[in-house]
């Protein structure tokens, strides 16, 4: 499928602070993060998607088009929950949403009908007659999230969506995000809490001091070439005859680190436990966070 946004050298400098630096990506259909500290130029990129900043050089197309040429048209086709705290606090969520659906084109009666739903959907249906200003944090996270997706768009930006909300809040709004890509709605997810990116998305950009430091699917990021073996024994015999093999070996009280650089880890392994005749607790690969990743490409980045 055609990539919801492609950005090309894509820069912003606000004064002499450079914010975006020679951002290349594709961002590819689906459920996608954008991690890095704060500071790290994700709230501009965003803005730019919107059409809100100019770009300072380079280019960027939002499902096709250039935001900085028809804003209009890209801004109809994609939702926008802000990490602000933008909410008109003397409206009820009721009369906000239908506000929201009819800015959005769709004619009064339907307007209704789809606020009445996607509070429903948001778990904020008990509450619609309320005044947004009596609302808990949780609950204008919701809401935010609500009027994001009310005309149902193509492509909904999410600005760090769980800032701010307690542990149950948190799990509330995730599972919602993670519910999004059912209903054919692609999401781009800005947050530097990667933990939640890792329990949202499928791909994931990675910024760093305004750049690109890593993109790609969620599962080739995670994915690592060191196997773990625990073992019942003592584990030097088995590492001493990996290490003759050519592998990489650590050896942590009971469990073994294999990496091979040129062949099969698991069958350098196989081969050596079946002629030793010894029996392993547990093998597998070990297990990477996003963390781990976003770490160790800074240390690369740095080098």
């Amino acid at each position: 499928m055609n990539a919801v946004v492609v950005a090309d050298a894509l820069g912003h400098a606000y004064g002499d602070v450079v914010a975006l630096h020679h951002v290349s990506v594709e961002i590819p259909p689906g459920r996608v993060g954008l991690v890095g500290a704060n500071g790290a130029g994700k709230t501009t990129l965003i803005k730019i998607l919107l059409g809100i900043l100019d770009p300072t050089l380079g280019s960027v197309l939002v499902l096709g088009s250039d935001p900085q040429e028809d804003a209009i048209a890209v801004r109809a086709r994609i939702g926008y929950m802000p990490e602000s705290d933008c909410l008109p606090l003397s409206q009820t969520a009721a009369d906000f949403m239908v506000y929201a659906a009819e800015l959005a084109g769709i004619p009064a009666k339907a307007a209704r009908q789809r606020a009445s739903d996607v509070l429903t959907l948001v778990g904020l249906h008990e509450e619609r007659f309320r005044q947004l200003g009596e609302f808990s944090t949780g609950m204008k996270q919701r809401a935010k999230l609500a009027q994001a997706i009310v005309h149902d768009p193509d492509l909904v930006l999410l600005d760090e969506p769980t800032a701010g909300l307690d542990p149950e809040g948190r799990d509330e709004m995730l599972d919602l995000i993670a519910r999004l890509g059912g209903f054919g709605i692609n999401v781009i997810t800005s947050s530097h809490v990667l933990t939640d990116i890792e329990r949202t998305c499928d791909w994931v950009v990675m910024l760093d001091a305004g750049s690109v430091l890593r993109e790609g699917p969620l599962s080739q990021l995670l994915d690592t070439d060191t196997v773990e073996i625990e073992m019942f024994d003592d584990p030097t015999p088995i590492a001493e005859a990996l290490s003759h093999a050519g592998a990489t070996v650590t050896v942590t009280h009971r469990t073994i680190a294999v990496r091979v650089d040129d062949d099969d880890a698991y069958d350098l392994i196989r081969d050596t436990l079946a002629r030793s005749g010894t029996g392993v607790r547990r093998m597998g690969t070990r297990a990477q966070t996003l963390e781990d990743v976003f770490l160790h490409s800074e240390e690369a980045a740095a080098r």
